[in-house]
């Protein structure tokens, strides 16, 4: 499926790694850069930038280990910051000077996060970020349930998901095909795209570099429920507790403008996301789990409420934007509505 008009790209070297990059916009307008998340690639903000105004230069690269970009390992110990210091690196690749506007979508967002502990930005919208404790395995106030942080981490991704991304499998023929994943977990009910661009977006996520420097990422037994700890490798664990906290958003100085937006039926990022093993244990799911005191469900979206409300009370201004009947994906799914609160914000800074 070729790219939607305006819309260029290119293959471009880095001194981290060789990135595959989305642009639109001229090359002296100011930089936007849009970070997807996990099991996804740039093509999933193709229609947002279509919809931007033509005076900013937009810039959506496909992150190390999926898309068309290098299928390098990520270094886990680091959390997302391997993404950072990439897109650090595209953008002096590419000559741009300005600070961005970054956007980070789920994983992304933790990224952008990191990005801005080291570099000057412009502005930061967190997407239906992780949490910014990560991703399962904690406290409501962030504290890790155990000290290994058994529960979060590459081995809690299902595997029959795992087997069929890596065969290839672009079928309906499972609930644990990416095709039905996409439309159960990233789309609200009743949500679907148009049938040309699901096969693209299928296409799309089944580029991504699986094994434990991709996706999901290494993992070693615990003596823990549910018998996994994180390992030291791949996104899975980049987005584990005992590697990923952007809690670092509320000492940033200077304090960049923030938007937070949120699908109101985001089910992946959520209070009791059925992804979470706490839920899932919760559930019943999976046997032998310990109860709510020792490993409750992780309440994600208060967590992200209450460290922004620290970052607004530390001297930040942060918007947010409940988008109504969107799940984890509402740049699609109410992409208009999206989009306009988007360029609303940017208005805003000036």
């Amino acid at each position: 499926m070729e790219l939607l008009p305006g819309i260029r790209a290119q293959m471009v070297d880095t001194d981290r790694i060789r990135m595959h990059v989305l642009e639109s916009g001229p090359d002296d307008g100011a930089p936007i850069v849009l970070v997807h998340g996990n099991l996804s690639t740039a093509r999933f903000f193709e229609r947002v930038m279509a919809g931007l105004p033509r005076t900013y230069r937009v810039i959506a690269p496909d992150m190390r280990g999926f898309g068309d970009s290098e299928h390098a390992p990520l270094d886990a110990t680091r959390g997302l910051a391997d993404w950072a210091d990439d897109v650090h690196a595209l953008l002096t690749a590419l000559g741009v000077t300005a600070p961005p506007h970054l956007v980070g979508w789920s994983t992304g967002g933790a990224a952008i996060v990191d990005y801005a502990a080291e570099h000057p930005v412009a502005s930061l919208t967190l997407l239906d970020p992780v949490s910014p404790y990560g991703y399962g395995g904690v406290h409501a106030d962030g504290t890790p349930v155990y000290d290994d942080c058994a529960g979060s981490g590459g081995g809690t991704a299902n595997p029959e998901v795992v087997s069929r991304l890596a065969a290839g499998d672009d079928s309906a023929d499972s609930p644990f095909s990416i095709r039905n994943v996409i439309n159960a977990f990233y789309f609200a009910p009743g949500h679907r795209e148009p049938q040309e661009r699901e096969d693209l977006l299928v296409r799309e996520v089944l580029k991504t570099m699986i094994g434990p420097g991709g996706y999901p990422g290494d993992s070693v037994p615990s003596p823990n429920w549910p018998g996994s700890a994180p390992g030291k490798t791949g996104v899975l664990n980049a987005l584990s507790p005992k590697y990923c906290s952007w809690t670092r958003i509320v000492d940033l100085d200077p304090k960049p403008p923030v938007l937070w937006t949120h699908g109101s039926a985001d089910i992946v990022v959520a209070d009791g996301s059925p992804l979470e093993i706490g839920a899932i244990g919760a559930s019943g799911a999976i046997d032998g789990w310990p109860g709510p005191e020792v490993f409750p469900p992780q309440p994600m979206v208060t967590q992200i409420r209450e460290v922004l409300d620290r970052y607004a009370a530390a001297g930040g201004t942060v918007r947010t934007a409940i988008i109504e009947g969107a799940g984890h994906s509402p740049h699609i799914e109410k992409r208009d509505e999206w989009l306009s609160v988007f360029t609303d914000f940017l208005a805003t800074i000036g």
